[in-house]
């Protein structure tokens, strides 16, 4: 059997123009990096901006296990499905970070059939953005320690310093540093660390940034430090959006880049959802809007942490509403939520099945009933998965009211997504009473109580004493009314990896607060998660080679 990279190279693509016809994307406003990928200038959205916008379509997964979803994989096969139903559909979804592509999931560009290409780059340098957003997140640190070494006019307190570094890569080693130290020449002495570039907020802003205008007006409003009188410190103060704008007034254009069978897909942006808000570019996803009737976009990990962010921070600063939702799910991960080890996932066992299929269930009910959106559950097929197996799904999805669609897209490409493709269309025919989850005029302790009980089924909230001083320092400072986005591990509705399924009858603990001004919400850390991972014991890294002739393996 071909490994993914194999059939991602076995492909032959079409060279990128043609792509941006089948888009509808004129040769004007395409940048070429290479034959098979491009970037898209922005003009685009204001000289089509009276095209009415096609059906957004969010692409969501049950919690993730060991033994995988394919959301990704879906995605790329749910948008080949439509385009061969004759629909005109277009996929727009995130880049990948470096960091998991070398430790522990290896490449993030789909699978099997279902892949976007040239699948080797975007996996890694693609067209440079996230090496762009990593300057310009520590262009900023070093201005604002530059600032403080040299006489520090505004009167930071070195111990009240928000702003971190980042690195596009999972190096535990540097979540907490010393630096500044070697004498006076060499900077003021302080406690430091990195986060992965897609947790910086520089990443978030370019995300929900509405053109180079808004880029530079959410830049400078980022806080960075805060006074010895307690005052935030933004970028602004310190003179550095317009430097850190320039760096990237190429990033903020979408990447064009093509399935395996030529759908046209943007691929740009990339913060994690357990750390981050989860979803591609607003710019990416307008702009697929106004060029086709459906657009398939995806959110990180689980739909309690990528959709929940997506549909209460995404949609709601940016006005969107998706049209369906998909909600991915396989039989060999419903059965590790219900107790069967990895190894023996391969067979059939329906009570396992029965234990596991609440955290689906939970999923599905939170984004019908809480979120009013219609949705359709796509399980992604594997061999081992019997009738029974795959009926009992079926059987309790439409207890729901929800119909369920097997999905074969790793095997078939779009051939496999076409059944799902069809249940899309006719969600999509379907009225929706999309409303977030919370409202803005709660306070802080409310809306993480709201995003507690209603979505994650907790009991309630606990904030530590810190938590709890930022919330009210945060208040008094004007930030209450900003949405909340929560960091907290992506194996659990809880905060604790290790409780499965559904739990029920725990507390959600938030050990500190921050606001993230320029993106436009707070950051709630809940439970032991942190924003620089770390590298298991054999990293993917170990299994990536290249030969002399540039052909790389390993990837996926």
């Amino acid at each position: 059997m071909k490994t993914d990279i194999e059939i991602s190279q076995a492909c032959q693509k079409r060279a990128i123009t043609e792509i941006a016809g089948l888009a509808g994307i004129e040769p004007q406003y395409l940048e070429q990096y290479g034959n098979y990928k491009a970037k898209v200038d922005c003009r685009l959205l204001q000289d089509r901006a009276d095209r009415p916008d096609g059906k957004l379509i969010l692409v969501t997964a049950i919690t993730p296990t060991p033994a995988g979803e394919g959301k990704t994989t879906t995605s790329v096969g749910l948008a080949d499905g439509l385009r061969r139903l004759g629909k005109h559909a277009v996929a727009a979804l995130r880049e990948p970070s470096l960091g998991p592509v070398f430790g522990i999931k290896g490449g993030a560009a789909g699978g099997g059939r279902a892949q976007v290409v040239p699948m080797e780059d975007i996996n890694l340098h693609f067209t440079g953005d996230f090496h762009a957003i990593g300057a310009a997140n520590n262009l900023l640190a070093a201005m604002l320690d530059n600032h403080i070494h040299q006489g520090n006019e505004l009167g930071i307190d070195p111990r009240q310093v928000t702003w971190r570094r980042c690195v596009d890569m999972n190096d535990r080693q540097l979540r907490r540093i010393v630096d500044g130290l070697g004498g006076k020449a060499h900077g003021v002495p302080r406690e430091d660390g990195f986060d992965i570039t897609v947790a910086s907020e520089v990443m978030a802003v370019l995300c929900l940034a509405e053109g180079l205008s808004d880029l530079k007006a959410r830049l400078g409003r980022m806080i960075v430090a805060y006074t010895y009188g307690g005052k935030p410190v933004t970028a602004h103060d310190l003179g550095a959006e317009g430097a850190m704008a320039a760096l990237l007034k190429d990033a903020l254009k979408p990447n064009l880049v093509q399935t395996l069978e030529g759908t046209p897909a943007f691929l740009h942006g990339g913060p994690f959802a357990n750390i981050a808000h989860g979803c591609n570019s607003v710019t990416a996803t307008r702009m697929a809007l106004k060029l086709a009737d459906y657009v398939v976009t995806e959110a990180g990990f689980a739909a309690d942490l990528g959709a929940e962010k997506f549909l209460d921070i995404k949609c709601r600063l940016a006005g969107l509403a998706p049209a369906a939702v998909v909600v991915v799910a396989t039989v060999r991960a419903l059965k590790y939520h219900g107790g069967v080890a990895k190894e023996d996932l391969d067979r059939e066992d329906l009570a396992a099945l029965e234990r596991g299929l609440p955290n689906l269930l939970q999923h599905v009910s939170n984004l019908k009933d809480v979120f009013g959106l219609p949705c359709v559950v796509a399980v992604n097929a594997f061999p081992t998965d019997t009738e029974a197996e795959l009926e009992l799904v079926a059987q309790r999805c439409r207890q729901l009211g929800v119909n369920v669609a097997r999905s074969e897209v790793w095997a078939k490409g779009a051939e496999g997504g076409v059944a799902l493709a069809q249940e899309v269309v006719d969600l999509c025919q379907q009225p929706s009473q999309f409303q977030p989850a919370y409202s803005l005029e709660l306070s802080i302790q409310e809306k993480l109580e709201a995003i507690c009980k209603r979505i994650y089924h907790a009991d309630g909230v606990h904030l530590s004493a810190e938590a709890d001083r930022q919330a009210r320092q945060l208040t008094d400072l004007g930030f209450g009314r900003l949405p909340i986005c929560v960091a907290k591990t992506q194996y659990s509705f809880s905060d604790d990896p290790t409780l499965l399924g559904a739990p029920r009858g725990f507390t959600v603990t938030v050990r500190s607060l921050k606001v993230s001004a320029g993106a436009g919400f707070l950051v709630a850390l809940a439970g032991d998660i942190m924003t620089m991972p770390g590298l298991p014991k054999h990293p993917a890294a170990q299994r990536i080679d290249v030969d002399e002739n540039g052909l790389i393996s390993g990837l996926f």
